[in-house]
């Protein structure tokens, strides 16, 4: 697939607010909305964007729904094979709490983000994911005091990238 400068900008800010209308999306990148609405459809439909959601104010919503905990937590294997990686992988990312799922090296195995309520809740998941399993060798749990950013943003560069660059 090949995009162009446009699809570059509609990416761009995209990014920074996904909730634009398509009129509103149009005229930040001067083009009528009829091409902007097809542009981003054809966006979707490659892959490119893989999904909209809306990201809360971690602080406003733990205040209204109670304490919540962020943890970030370093795993290491026994074996690190194929299957072992891909079956630890597998397991984790389909637990609600886990927020993202990062396979890392040099170091730990892999590094997850982690939500829960409280910290029995994080108690009941390190024992669901981490303990029960015997390729685990060892974790190391790093609780969240502030986040002071956030962010998905990927880069976009301003210039065209065509198959044989990417």
């Amino acid at each position: 697939m090949d995009i162009d400068s446009i699809d570059l900008q509609l990416l761009e800010q995209l990014q920074q607010d996904s909730s634009l209308s398509n009129q509103d999306l149009a005229a930040r990148v001067h083009i009528s909305p009829p091409t902007c609405l097809r542009r981003v459809k054809r966006l979707r439909e490659s892959g490119l964007i893989e999904r909209e959601m809306a990201v809360l104010c971690a602080d406003k919503f733990s205040a209204l729904a109670g304490h919540s905990l962020c943890a970030i937590v370093e795993v290491t294997l026994d074996r690190q094979d194929h299957d072992a990686l891909e079956a630890f992988e597998k397991r984790v990312t389909q637990d609600d709490a886990v927020q993202q799922c990062y396979r890392v090296s040099p170091g730990p195995d892999f590094c997850l983000v982690v939500h829960c309520a409280s910290m029995p809740d994080y108690q009941a998941l390190t024992q669901r994911l981490f303990t029960t399993d015997a390729n685990v060798r060892n974790v190391k749990t790093f609780f969240s005091i502030k986040r002071s950013k956030f962010g998905a943003r990927l880069p976009v560069s301003t210039h065209p990238i065509t198959p044989a660059a990417a």
